[in-house]
């Protein structure tokens, strides 16, 4: 409940852990329309916790009594930027609790982007493109808004998931993880594990998050980190957003878009980002060249109307290229340790050695029964591959990789796993440590840049960039205190000044270290400089460090000798 002062009165109000739904079909056409009759019933539990905090109210009189109709989006964050299948419509809704306060500053950043084509500033969380074609669904917003309404003042503890509507987007493996004990997070409406159950008694618990971190954790995700280290592990990363360009265009649309090279063999692997005209990274992902005119792109699970929105607006009118969401086509499995190709191995007659089959390539293969279009990329610094097959044959091509890899250790691992294993690799995560406000070579990305290639959206802004030099860079940190995990946001200080903020961290099991993200002004960013972060009142000492923390040269990417194996 809240109170306010109006004049000589107050006002009182409040949000209701059980809120009623209200149809919005039947929101009358009349002034004050959002205006209903006073429920005294269901006002009642917040008038009572107005008078225990404030006695004097229990015998004042009422002068007035309003019953507004509020709005929720499914996440409580506003809808805002143009529409993903519509163009030339915008939106500027969905303002929940706090429209009022931030009206300002929607409406600058509205202008800016419909007049110059983009905001100033990262808006993805209130972005209308962060939600898919589920977010179409009434029943849908009705039951998430219901919950973000009732549990909008709660204690936000990390890592809780949300609870009502879900089940909604189902891997084809979802029973087969399910038997494995999959605790199931949810990310895009896809149901996508966590960790599992079957993993918590497999290592000794040797690290545990102190504080709110360690609410929803489990020593799981240090089992499922070890066996991807040292062994295999699969993943489920069928949620991994599958974008297809297509038309005899196509490679022009590309480089155009990308800062890296388009242009290579078909097979080919390439990670790119795709920049706005300030240099500011827009996408983050990688594309693989099935055919001369015929391109994959892979982005993360949240990202896919956004990233194809991006692309839709640089492709010519005159229909001869074509970008479309293949995600709901394909499911994925991601095999990756220093066993993986032994695994590979046993049940494919493809040679899948690194000679035959080198890091960042893509072929055709069978995977026993299974045909899989395999790609020789990873997202958790080890050797593997990611396996792409027609839905209708996950289930198979899990339970092959899943048999064959018993004599070697395998693991079913999640993304906790994944968040642990990439940070200790310094791999980006779009949104975070990346986003439309940092550009390549403040975030250590130059090396997919390709400013000889000819001309590309912020090209321009990066030979800009480069000229003047960097003003901030994104480093990595380790902190003192290997218990205390980092959330993001945190505050940066050198003495008592804050020189910036956490973007991502968490702890790394292999190098056995808090580890910390987050953009320093360029004085501070060499290694071994000491600063402390804000932890929940304390004072944690952390010392920038140089990156990547686990496996600096590759080896474990590219190749992995038997005497890496031993070792």
């Amino acid at each position: 409940m809240y109170l306010r002062q109006d004049g000589d009165s107050l006002k009182v109000g409040g949000y209701e852990h059980d809120p009623a739904p209200y149809d919005v079909d039947r929101i009358p056409q009349q002034p004050n329309p959002t205006t209903l009759a006073f429920d005294p019933g269901r006002f009642k539990p917040l008038w009572g916790a107005a008078v225990e905090r404030v006695p004097a109210l229990g015998s004042s009189a009422l002068v007035r009594q309003v019953n507004g109709l509020e709005s929720f989006t499914p996440d409580g964050e506003f809808l805002l930027g143009p529409a993903s299948e519509v163009q030339g419509v915008w939106a500027a809704c969905g303002f929940c609790a706090h429209g009022v306060s931030g009206a300002g500053g929607v409406g600058r950043l509205m202008a800016e982007w419909i007049v110059e084509g983009e905001p100033s500033l990262d808006l993805w969380h209130m972005d209308l493109r962060r939600f898919g074609a589920y977010g179409k669904s009434s029943r849908y917003i009705r039951e998430r808004a219901r919950e973000i309404y009732g549990s909008y003042y709660a204690v936000s503890y990390p890592g809780r998931e949300r609870s009502s509507a879900r089940k909604l987007r189902l891997s084809p493996l979802y029973e087969q993880l399910n038997r494995l004990g999959a605790v199931f997070g949810e990310k895009a409406a896809w149901e996508r594990p966590n960790w599992f159950t079957t993993n918590e008694d497999r290592v000794p618990v040797v690290h545990m998050p102190r504080g709110w971190p360690s609410r929803y954790w489990s020593p799981a995700i240090a089992a499922e980190h070890e066996a991807t280290r040292e062994r295999a592990a699969l993943f489920d990363v069928t949620s991994f957003s599958k974008i297809e360009v297509t038309g005899p265009g196509a490679l022009a649309v590309l480089q155009r878009l990308a800062a890296n090279e388009m242009d290579k063999p078909v097979g080919s692997i390439t990670y790119t980002q795709l920049l706005n005209e300030r240099g500011g990274i827009e996408c983050d992902l990688t594309v693989t060249r099935l055919a001369p005119d015929r391109f994959q792109l892979i982005t993360g699970s949240a990202f896919g109307a956004h990233d194809l929105s991006w692309i839709r607006q640089c492709l010519p009118s005159d229909g001869s290229v074509h970008a479309r969401d293949v995600t709901s086509s394909r499911c994925c499995v991601g095999l990756w340790g220093p066993r993986a190709r032994e695994i590979l191995q046993q049940v494919s007659n493809d040679d899948v050695s690194n000679r035959a089959f080198p890091y960042l390539t893509a072929r055709h293969i069978a995977v026993g029964d299974v045909p899989v279009f395999a790609l020789r990329v990873t997202y958790v610094g080890e050797l593997g591959w990611e396996l792409y097959a027609p839905m209708e044959y996950g289930h198979a091509l899990w339970e092959t990789l899943w048999q064959a890899g018993q004599e070697y250790g395998v693991a079913p691992a999640g993304y906790r796993a994944i968040d642990s294993l990439r940070l200790e690799k310094g791999y980006r995560y779009w949104s975070a440590d990346i986003h439309s406000e940092h550009n390549p070579y403040e975030a250590g990305l130059g090396f997919a840049v390709r400013l000889d290639k000819g001309d590309f959206i912020g090209r321009s802004a990066l030979l800009e960039i480069k000229q003047r030099g960097l003003q901030r860079k994104l480093c990595c940190m380790v902190l003192a205190d290997p218990s205390a995990v980092v959330l993001g946001d945190e505050p940066l200080m050198a003495g008592n000044t804050v020189v910036g903020r956490v973007t991502s961290g968490g702890y790394g099991y292999t190098v056995k270290q808090s580890i910390a993200y987050g953009y320093l002004p360029i004085e501070y960013a060499t290694p071994g400089t000491d600063l402390e972060m804000l932890w929940f009142g304390e004072r944690v000492p952390l010392v920038v460090t140089r990156e990547p923390l686990y496996d600096p040269t590759n080896q474990r990417v590219k190749e992995v000798s038997t005497a890496a194996l031993r070792r």
